[in-house]
């Protein structure tokens, strides 16, 4: 592409992937970091304890190889093991908050790509249908790319426009994966306040 059109072609993909990054950071200040303040949970211990997590998940773009290293973190911090084994593996199928944001952003950038106008309700509908078609991804990188083609043919996009996301994908899915690592946790933690199950002093405020 770069040798065919020229640098200029990198800015709209630029463009895309910066969304992107800006719509999960807000995404983990809006929902994620309030949800740890819920469960009394020490924001930096936290982070600090699952930074290996983090790191493995954003470096191999599956979030299902950094699985066993969150669930020890998790119980380090004290949530207790019937907890964690029940919600952590159904997040990895049920909640996958960072795979449903790319998805509609990458939806829209080639609907804008395409020249289509997607209104308002058509959008809510896609982020919908998003909601229930990501379910089961998280142990298959690129998995998303099947998900987004059949969300372009159901919505009438076209199918060619996953060529121009297919070089930064990459760069894309290492954000999701680690997003959708970290939706989990917080909901594993979550549960474990519901569950009237404090964690131990040195995560808990």
């Amino acid at each position: 592409s770069v040798a065919e059109h020229g640098l200029a072609v990198l800015l709209p993909m630029a463009k895309l992937v910066g969304t992107l990054y800006v719509a999960l950071v807000a995404f983990v200040l809006l929902v994620l970091v309030p949800g740890l303040y819920y469960s009394n949970v020490r924001l930096m211990a936290f982070f600090r304890e699952l930074r290996p997590s983090i790191v493995l998940a954003f470096a191999t773009t599956s979030s299902e190889s950094a699985y066993p290293m969150a669930f020890k973190s998790l119980e380090k911090m004290g949530v207790k093991n019937r907890i964690a084994s029940f919600v952590l593996p159904l997040g990895y199928s049920f909640n996958l908050d960072g795979s449903t944001l790319y998805l509609a952003v990458a939806s829209v950038f080639i609907a804008q790509a395409a020249g289509i106008e997607l209104p308002i309700t058509t959008q809510v509908a896609m982020m919908l249908s998003l909601m229930l078609t990501t379910k089961g991804v998280a142990a298959v990188p690129r998995a998303s790319m099947v998900v987004l083609s059949a969300t372009l043919t159901a919505f009438g996009l076209p199918l060619e426009g996953l060529v121009l996301i297919i070089g930064v994908d990459e760069f894309m899915d290492m954000a999701r994966t680690t997003v959708n690592l970290l939706g989990n946790c917080v909901a594993t933690t979550v549960v474990a306040k519901w569950e009237k199950e404090p964690l131990n002093s040195d995560f808990q405020y």
